[in-house]
Order: C-alpha cells, then sequence, then structure tokens
C-alpha cells in the first residue's frame, strides 16, 4: 500500500489467530493493538471502526477473546489487533498466567506495533490494569491512545468531566498518551479514533520498516 492520508478501515478482514509471538503474521509492517479489560468494550469498538458488525467477536460473557487476533487493512501489510482481554471470566488461574506471559511477550518484542490504543469503560476509568498499561507504554516509548468507551452512558456534562479528569491524570507521561470519549451506540469519537490510527499506520516508513518484521521468540 503506497502511503497516504487516511485508510480506509472497512475493508478490514480476519488474517490469523495467534496465541504466541512465534506465530503472529511475519509479513506485517505496521500494526496498531487494541486492549483493555474484559468488559471494556473493546470488540464492539472495533466492529464500530471497521462497520462490520461480526469482525471481532463480541459475547455477554467477559473475557472470549483468548487470542491475539490479526485484522489486516484490506490487502496491504497494516493491521489492527484484537489482544486478549485482561480480567478473563471463569479462567484458571495457570491459563491466565500463561496468556498475560503471551500478552507482555507480544508487547515487548512484536517489532510491527507502533502503537496501542487502550480501551476503559468511561465510569471506570484508569484501574490497576490500565496504569499498569500505562506504565509499560511509558518505558517502552510506545504512543497510546485512551479510549473512554460507553460514553453514550453518562450525560454529556459528566462525560467531558471525566474526560478532563483523565487527561490531567495522564499529563505528567507526555505526548505519548492522548486521550478521547467513544461509544460504539452512536458513533462519537469514530473520526478522532480514525486520525489517530492513520497518524500511526501511514507515518513515513523508515528503512527497516520495509522489511517483514523478525520478531525475537
Amino acid at each position: 500500500m503506497s502511503e497516504q492520508d487516511s485508510l480506509i478501515y472497512t475493508n478490514a478482514v480476519f488474517d490469523k489467530s495467534a496465541a504466541k509471538l512465534s506465530q503472529c503474521p511475519t509479513d506485517i509492517i505496521r500494526e496498531v493493538a487494541f486492549a483493555g479489560r474484559s468488559n471494556a468494550g473493546k470488540s464492539s469498538a472495533l466492529n464500530t471502526l471497521t462497520g462490520q458488525k461480526k469482525l471481532a467477536r463480541t459475547s455477554k460473557t467477559p473475557g472470549r477473546t483468548q487470542l491475539i487476533n490479526f485484522f489486516r487493512l484490506g490487502e496491504s501489510k497494516l493491521a489492527l489487533v484484537d489482544l486478549p482481554g485482561y480480567g478473563f471470566a471463569k479462567v484458571p488461574v495457570k491459563l491466565k498466567n500463561e496468556w498475560q506471559k503471551e500478552l507482555e511477550t507480544y508487547l515487548n518484542r512484536r517489532q510491527a506495533l507502533c502503537g496501542l490504543v487502550l480501551l476503559m469503560d468511561i465510569r471506570h476509568p484508569l484501574k490497576e490494569f490500565d496504569n499498569a498499561m500505562l506504565d509499560w507504554a511509558l518505558e517502552a516509548g510506545m504512543p497510546i491512545h485512551l479510549l473512554l468507551t460507553k460514553s453514550d452512558k453518562l450525560k454529556r456534562g459528566p462525560a467531558q468531566s471525566t474526560l478532563l479528569k483523565v487527561r490531567k491524570a495522564v499529563k505528567d507521561l507526555g505526548g505519548l498518551v492522548s486521550v478521547q470519549t467513544f461509544s460504539s451506540h452512536n458513533g462519537e469519537g469514530l473520526r478522532e479514533l480514525e486520525k489517530r490510527l492513520n497518524s500511526w499506520l501511514t507515518a513515513p516508513l523508515l528503512a527497516e520498516d520495509t522489511q517483514a518484521p523478525h520478531d525475537q521468540v
């Protein structure tokens, strides 16, 4: 795909699922990962972004996403990645620990990863997992975009108040962190999210980016 100012997210197609880093697609040049607690509305946000009701699985039972799922943008070497939700329901501790280990490996070693969208319910922002992800992103120098989901659940005043509080809480983390409100129900914030993804995925390619990623395993 040639460089362009915007991308068409509605042409996203499922590429593959991976249980560990070594199973991830090897030809992806750039990808943005979506992470969040199991009840943050991650699958719904991905479906809204891509205009496809069933691209990312949604369930009334949190934690159904147990693998790293790759959605390629058309025939390009760009992808959106659905990471396992944190706080898996009704899952043995041993298995949960294995997933967490593989997730950490992906975040630390996946060379194609160029940005992270961290989703959190606007009514319950900045929980322990969210803060841990922020700390990791800061240490890794990874751009991170906070998506305050389910904004339609609050009236405009309280929603804007929460947005300002979260921005204030992360302002000392520098320019790597950005924040917005979002609703899969009415599409609020969709264009803003698209612009953020475009800025990551269509930035001028470096020479090393033109090669397929060689991730450590």
